[in-house]
């Protein structure tokens, strides 16, 4: 019995040394043990030795357990400087270091300011945006020029509508300025933009307290509803302040301040031309304090001769005598042009009704006062051969027998008004002169009525007969070019 006992003892003793040699798994302080993760390891041996149990704890390690999901949204990667714990969680952005980027301030407190673009090293804070406006320094230094951008109830978002630049974003602050940032580099953009904009909702999360008025109304709006996660303000909270509410306006949607703006300076504008429209001086008004003079260029024949008291325009009559004074045996006189340059100098000149002297050296060149004639009768309201005659010397000129048709125009003549007649006499008496010289300037009855016969008269309407139209044109000037001594009583010399 003695001995049954030593040998109980011998081995109670070897299984406990047994335990105490077995490795034991350390567990991780946030890891949990599965359930049913205990297995039973059961040596099996050959030999006649016992068969020991074992127990050993299986636990899964970090490296086991399934991935989580990457999240594939900017805001949330780690290299926009972004702590995230868990998926919903919000917190601070990590302050980043000073870099270069093209900044623009657009608007100063609801002000328009000139968009200038400048290289700024900007710093982002907890609660601000530091603009250094000093582009050779690498730090922002104390007493420099800079800008502070508060971002607490701005609002951030990319745009391509305010400048033709790419990567650009736009900074609204809720004093109503607004600032353009920009880089070359998408990646620069893209990191300044997804920190500024978590700085914003950080610093507008512990602020979203205060709320604002909206415009045209006594109802209080969210300050930051118009971010993400914050809901539209209930509409029965009322404003109890006016005097609170001026204050508070400052603070309002820029956008909603220029659509007012705007919408009162064109008011503005509109009133202001209303009042110019209806005080107005008549037109004769200003033709008796001087302030507008009448023109001789685009002047009806009729009122330009009863305004100067004759029935040939003074003009006309200058024109024809500086070139019967010089110009007879100019080569090609009435069809080579002259500098129209000069010819509306020289017309110039005559509207502004100043003293013209033909003789002057500037005009010099004949050609120019030709050309200036031949602009005066082109631009008559209606031709020296009125509209309504235009038909009818087109059938006068289809008569075959010749003295009927010298007969039938030379009537048609007559029944002009007295201006028309007058002045068509002195200018074909003239061309009757040019016409005597032919050999020296080279100018035929033909290459006259070429001239004259599309500048001194055309229908109202042109039918789309411009060819055939020409053509009578033409023939109506020579014909009374070569009969003008019979039509119209001239002297022969």
């Amino acid at each position: 019995m003695v001995m049954e006992g030593m040998r109980f003892v011998h081995r109670v003793a070897n299984l406990q040394n047994a335990v105490k040699q077995m490795p034991v798994a350390q567990t991780p302080q946030h890891s949990s043990v599965a359930q049913g993760a205990v297995q039973m390891r059961i040596q099996n041996s050959q030999s006649s030795q016992d068969r020991l149990s074992q127990s050993k704890s299986m636990v899964l390690q970090d490296s086991d357990l399934p991935p989580k999901p990457i999240s594939r949204h900017r805001r949330n990667q780690s290299q926009h400087n972004v702590i995230v714990t868990g998926a919903t969680s919000l917190e601070p952005t990590v302050n980043l270091k000073g870099e270069h980027l093209n900044v623009a301030k657009i608007l100063e407190k609801g002000k328009k300011h000139k968009k200038n673009w400048g290289l700024m090293l900007i710093m982002l804070t907890s609660e601000e945006l530091l603009l250094h406006k000093d582009k050779q320094e690498t730090s922002v230094k104390a007493g420099g020029k800079i800008d502070v951008v508060s971002l607490c109830g701005a609002t951030i978002k990319w745009t391509s509508e305010k400048s033709s630049k790419k990567n650009v974003f736009q900074i609204t602050t809720n004093t109503g300025s607004e600032y353009l940032l920009q880089s070359d580099i998408y990646s620069t953009s893209s990191k300044w933009h997804d920190a500024i904009k978590k700085t914003i909702e950080s610093v507008t999360k512990e602020d979203r307290g205060f709320a604002l008025w909206r415009s045209n109304s006594t109802e209080y709006l969210s300050r930051h509803s118009s971010l993400p996660g914050y809901g539209t303000a209930s509409s029965n909270m009322k404003i109890q302040n006016p005097v609170h509410r001026r204050s508070i306006n400052v603070f309002s949607s820029s956008k909603l301040k220029h659509s007012v703006s705007d919408s009162i300076d064109k008011n503005g504008v509109k009133n202001r031309l209303k009042k110019f429209i209806s005080r107005r001086p008549s037109m004769q008004t200003l033709k008796e304090k001087g302030l507008i003079k009448d023109r001789v260029f685009g002047c009806h024949l009729f009122t330009l001769c009863e305004r100067e008291g004759t029935t040939v325009p003074k003009f006309v009559r200058m024109c024809l005598n500086a070139v019967e004074k010089r110009g007879l045996e100019a080569d090609g006189i009435y069809r080579v042009s002259g500098n129209l340059a000069t010819i509306q100098k020289l017309r110039f000149l005559v509207d502004q009704e100043e003293d013209l002297d033909l003789d002057h050296s500037q005009w010099e060149d004949i050609h120019v006062i030709s050309g200036a004639l031949k602009m005066f009768f082109r631009e008559l309201p209606e031709p020296l051969f009125p509209f309504k005659s235009f038909q009818q010397f087109v059938e006068a000129i289809q008569i075959k027998e010749s003295k009927l048709k010298v007969q039938a125009v030379k009537k048609l003549i007559q029944c002009l008004p007295r201006t028309n007649q007058d002045t068509m006499k002195l200018l074909f008496s003239h061309l009757q002169r040019v016409l005597a010289f032919s050999q020296k300037n080279l100018m035929s009855t033909q290459g006259i009525s070429i001239v004259f016969g599309p500048t001194l008269m055309w229908p109202e309407l042109d039918a789309g007969n411009m060819a055939v139209n020409m053509v009578y044109q033409n023939q109506i000037v020579e014909f009374i070019l070569i009969n003008s001594q019979e039509i119209f009583n001239l002297d022969r010399k």
